[in-house]
Order: structure tokens, then C-alpha cells, then sequence
């Protein structure tokens, strides 16, 4: 059973990857990101409620930390992925994310002092590299400069993603996952709104029913039962375990691109993705099997 729910998650956010393609067709980023946001934070909030769980008091000083990842753990990969989605296609938008592990492993190797880099990680950091270099050929060799700037915009998202991520062990240690996630996704949306009617004035939006839907499938499902799901089975199932996601949610974004979008699928898509997924997997030296729990911290690689 643990199985069916971790392809269920990793299907979710590699669905994500299509939502945010056809909504930001219509719905300009920042806009997008404060819809979704809002919308994950009604959905949180109501599972705190529902859960008997202590929403912290305003004045906590655990709101400055949850401003902090609200930031880089929300507003800006959200956006940067939102607006790398416009250039690039969906499918390979969650390739470039898978690279969070491997951006993970190099910050941890400069800023922990338990958490070296040794020749196993650098093995997977140097697949990893090669993978997203094979990504880029062949619009490089056409000079699409928009294509570029799109994906080097995704991967600073999956930058900011491993910074957040090592911030998160040492500022949210013993909070609950859930007023965490409700924190963050609070705090990101009211920040990012001034911009969003200041920059794009989302009142002269005119959104299609598939961009409303699409939203509405971000925030609840993407963002909201997504994260509920995952602490859920971290609880279930342990941290190595739930990082199979890693593995499910670019192949499943590939195939509803593929799919629906009719977004052309290259051989360097393929081989790309083989490359980091293997270096994901020798950086988190991850046991496919459900046997002993090895303790690898997750890292999310979803949107």
C-alpha cells in the first residue's frame, strides 16, 4: 500500500508541472503563485482545525522563520518556476527540479559540518551536471536565449528549494509539519500580493475555465493534500522511503506533457533525466528496498 500513495504523491506534483503550464498560458506568475498559495493555505489551515492541532499565536518567533521560508521556499521557486514554465516545456521544468538532491549535497557540503561530500556524491554530482548540460544542447546549438534563461530560471528554483531545505532542519526542528506547511504558504501569499496588483493588476485578467481549474488543482491538491501526504508518509514509511518521489513525479510530468500538451519529447529529454535521476540516486544513496530505514533526510522535488 505504501507504494500506491508514493506514486499517488509523486504523480500529484508531477502533474503540478502541466497546472502551472496551461494557467500561466492566461495567468501571468506572480498572480498564479499568490492564487495558489492562498488557496494552500485555506486547505492547510482547515486540516490544523480539523486536526485539533494549535495554529502559533502571531506573535510566536517562529512567524520569522516561517517569512523565511516563505521566501525561498515559496515565493521564489514558485515564481521562478511559474515563469520558466513560459519558455520551457512543463516535462522538462520537473527534470531540472529533480536536481534538488544534487544541489542539496553541495550546500550541505559547505554549510554543515556533518555532511560531506565524499566520492559517491561527487560521482552523482558530476551525472547530475553532464544530465542537465544534454538538457540544453540541443536549443543551445540553436542560440533560443528565451529557452535558456527559462530553464537556468528553474534551476535556481530547485537552488533555492536545497536552501530551504537545510534551513528547515535547523529553524523548524519539533514544529508540526502541518502548521509549518500552513506558515509558509501563508506568509508567502500575503508577501507576494502587493506585487502581484502592483506589477500585473490580475483585475484585467480575463482566465480561461482551464486556468481556474488549473489553480484550483494547484493550491488544494499541488500544494495543500500534497503536503499532507508527504508527512504523512514520512511518518508511515520513513524519509528514505518517501524520497521514491524523487524518481515518479518528472517521469509522470514527461507523459502528461507528452500527452496532453502534445510538448515534443527529445532523446536528450531521456537521457538527461537518466543522468540525474542516477546522480540523485548516488548523492542520497538511496535503498530502493523497504527493508532497514537509513535515515536520508527527503528533499522535496515537487511543486
Amino acid at each position: 500500500m505504501a507504494y500506491f500513495y508514493l506514486i499517488l504523491l509523486g504523480s500529484i506534483w508531477g502533474a503540478s508541472y502541466l497546472f502551472i503550464k496551461v494557467g500561466g498560458e492566461v495567468v501571468p506568475p506572480l498572480t498564479l503563485v499568490f492564487s495558489r498559495t492562498a488557496i494552500a493555505s485555506v486547505v492547510l489551515f482547515v486540516t490544523l482545525r480539523v486536526k485539533g492541532e494549535r495554529v502559533p499565536r502571531w506573535n510566536d518567533a517562529i512567524w520569522k522563520w516561517f517569512v523565511l521560508m516563505g521566501v525561498i521556499n515559496t515565493v521564489v521557486p514558485y515564481t521562478l518556476i511559474t515563469w520558466g514554465e513560459l519558455y520551457i516545456s512543463s516535462g522538462l521544468a520537473a527534470i531540472l527540479i529533480a536536481t534538488l538532491p544534487i544541489f542539496t549535497v553541495l550546500l550541505a557540503h559547505w554549510l554543515t559540518h556533518d555532511e560531506k561530500i565524499t566520492p559517491r556524491k561527487l560521482l552523482g554530482v558530476m551525472a547530475g551536471f553532464v544530465g542537465v548540460v544534454i538538457l540544453f544542447l540541443p536549443d543551445l546549438a540553436q542560440g533560443q536565449e528565451l529557452f535558456l534563461a527559462g530553464g537556468i530560471a528553474v534551476l535556481g528554483a530547485a537552488l533555492s528549494y536545497a536552501i530551504a531545505g537545510i534551513y528547515a532542519r535547523k529553524t523548524l526542528k519539533g514544529v508540526s509539519p502541518i502548521s509549518s506547511a500552513f506558515g509558509q504558504m501563508l506568509t508567502a501569499a500575503v508577501m507576494i500580493l502587493p506585487a502581484s496588483l502592483l506589477v500585473e493588476r490580475p483585475w484585467t485578467i480575463s482566465p480561461t475555465p482551464a486556468s481556474i481549474f488549473s489553480i484550483l488543482m494547484l493550491g488544494v491538491v499541488g500544494s495543500g493534500f500534497a503536503y499532507i501526504l508527504f508527512y504523512w508518509l514520512i511518518a508511515q514509511v520513513g524519509a528514505t522511503r518517501t524520497s521514491l518521489v524523487t524518481y515518479v513525479s518528472p517521469i509522470v510530468a514527461l507523459i502528461l506533457g507528452a500527452v496532453i500538451l502534445q510538448e515534443p519529447l527529445h532523446w536528450t529529454m531521456v537521457v538527461g533525466l537518466g543522468l540525474i535521476i542516477g546522480g540523485v540516486g548516488l548523492v542520497t544513496n538511496l535503498q530502493l528496498s523497504f527493508g532497514k530505514e537509513q535515515g536520508v533526510a527527503v528533499e522535496k522535488a515537487n511543486m
